[in-house]
């Protein structure tokens, strides 16, 4: 005679929700989770990145006040015309780069702030759900033990009582579990058309910015590029100018 293993309450015999089912709610909520990380973590990177760009240009701007105030401005014309123009560039990317970073905070880091907001109020209604099936598992295995049981009058008001408990519970799961399951994925398609405006708005502002930054730099190379010297010019130069320093006697080796 085979061993009977005693029946828990809370584990119902009967398999209330489909493997199939419970798959599909698995796999789409795994895919909403994954989306918020992204989502998270991409709004986390984009404050980094806007950041940096500030801190950049306002050091670009540090750097050519610390050039304009440098004494040899106030002895050479030339190198004072050269670093007023370098001052006046880099005071006009850093307010292109303001009103850049202005635009990407506007379309991009705000939208994506917006929308990880939305996120506890879906995990709550997974939560929501989660309850709702422990509750209905819950019933369903003490319906199944007065069923179980020798049908005397007493144990059949039992079962009525626990049917009737238990009615209105299937049903709020098997709403819950709907409402999720048509809701979730539409949720998820719903990213491409919320987020494609976005990325098209970073996309302008960045073509605009360098734009700006092409002109701005043309203009500068013009102005203090009056030589017409390439890069290895220069740097045989700045060489030479390098030999003739350690020729002095103060910095020449013992």
């Amino acid at each position: 005679m085979p061993i009977r293993i005693p029946f828990k309450i809370g584990q119902p015999k009967k398999q209330i929700v489909s493997k199939t089912v419970e798959r599909d709610f698995e796999r789409e909520y795994d895919k909403l989770q994954k989306l918020e990380d992204q989502t998270k973590k991409l709004h986390k990177d984009m404050k980094k990145s806007t950041e940096a760009d500030l801190a950049m240009s306002k050091a670009a701007v540090k750097i050519s006040a610390d050039l304009l105030g440098n004494p040899l401005c106030e002895q050479d014309q030339a190198f004072l015309e050269s670093m007023t123009a370098l001052d006046t560039a880099m005071k006009r990317m850093d307010a292109f780069n303001q009103e850049k970073v202005n635009q990407i905070q506007k379309t991009v880091i705000d939208p994506l702030k917006k929308y990880s907001g939305v996120f506890p109020s879906l995990n709550m209604a997974v939560k929501r759900r989660e309850q709702a099936l422990q509750d209905y598992k819950r019933l369903q295995s003490k319906v199944e033990k007065y069923e179980e049981k020798e049908k005397t009058g007493p144990v059949m008001v039992k079962l009525h009582q626990a049917r009737e408990e238990l009615r209105p519970v299937r049903e709020d799961f098997e709403a819950k579990n709907k409402q999720l399951l048509d809701e979730m994925p539409k949720f998820y398609q719903s990213r491409i058309d919320y987020f494609q405006p976005s990325f098209e708005a970073l996309i302008r502002a960045q073509v605009v910015y360098f734009t700006e930054m092409y002109n701005i730099f043309s203009e500068l190379t013009d102005q203090i590029d009056q030589a017409g010297l390439t890069d290895e010019q220069r740097e045989k130069e700045t060489e030479a100018k390098l030999s003739e320093l350690r020729a002095l006697s103060i910095v020449a080796d013992d």
